[in-house]
């Protein structure tokens, strides 16, 4: 769905797929929806999309520019099964715990603190990379639901994450314009060099390399 003027036009594309990386609509800010729209039958079922897409990905967040369309929307959720490859050192230290399915609308985000958090992050949007990226450690989302009811949400931790990385797709920004660039690698690279080293270690060993 995008809109000309004040008229809003129901665009159907052919497929909803997750868009790489290169694709013009990850590039552009999103507009917000109205509660009308929010409302309609267009944006539930999209929603429903969303979900799909999200879990057969699987990720744990997806924004609607990330299926090619330009709205304030995205879908949070992470699974307890999610959880399980994880070691419990690991989900400590990033702060993370299951997070239920929700959506949130229009969000606008205030940093709470002054306090940051650096991990490895990932993008469906770039398929098989991840850097270190760092982060605000608390946020404050203002957001609408599903129902285009108001909501306020404070998060902490890797739910933190996860809520500024989807509001960042929103304004047309993505994690490799936040990254520590040297840390930038492959799934795979990321497995071999680095799995169980502690950020700080890393972090270290890149700027060492780069003297």
């Amino acid at each position: 769905m995008v809109r000309a003027g004040s008229r809003a036009i129901l665009v159907k594309p052919a497929k909803l797929e997750i868009v790489q990386a290169g694709n013009p609509v990850l590039r552009q800010r999103a507009r917000p929806l109205s509660l009308t729209e929010i409302r309609s039958r267009e944006i539930r079922k999209l929603i429903e999309t969303m979900r799909t897409c999200m879990r057969e990905a699987p990720g744990v967040g997806l924004a609607a520019p990330q299926l090619g369309l330009p709205l304030q929307l995205a879908v949070i959720e992470d699974r307890e099964e999610y959880h399980k490859e994880v070691s419990e050192a690991l989900l400590k230290e990033r702060e993370r715990s299951p997070l239920p399915f929700h959506v949130i609308i229009n969000p606008e985000l205030e940093v709470v603190g002054e306090e940051k958090a650096e991990f490895f992050e990932g993008c469906l949007s770039l398929a098989g990379f991840t850097a270190l990226v760092s982060r605000a450690r608390a946020v404050r989302v203002t957001c609408l639901d599903e129902h285009a009811k108001h909501k306020v949400i404070e998060a902490t931790g890797w739910y933190a994450r996860i809520l500024q990385h989807e509001i960042d797709h929103l304004a047309g920004t993505l994690y490799i314009d936040r990254m520590h660039a040297r840390s930038f690698t492959s799934m795979e690279n990321l497995a071999a060099f680095w799995k169980g080293k502690p950020v700080n270690e890393i972090r270290e060993e890149l700027e060492q390399k780069s003297s």
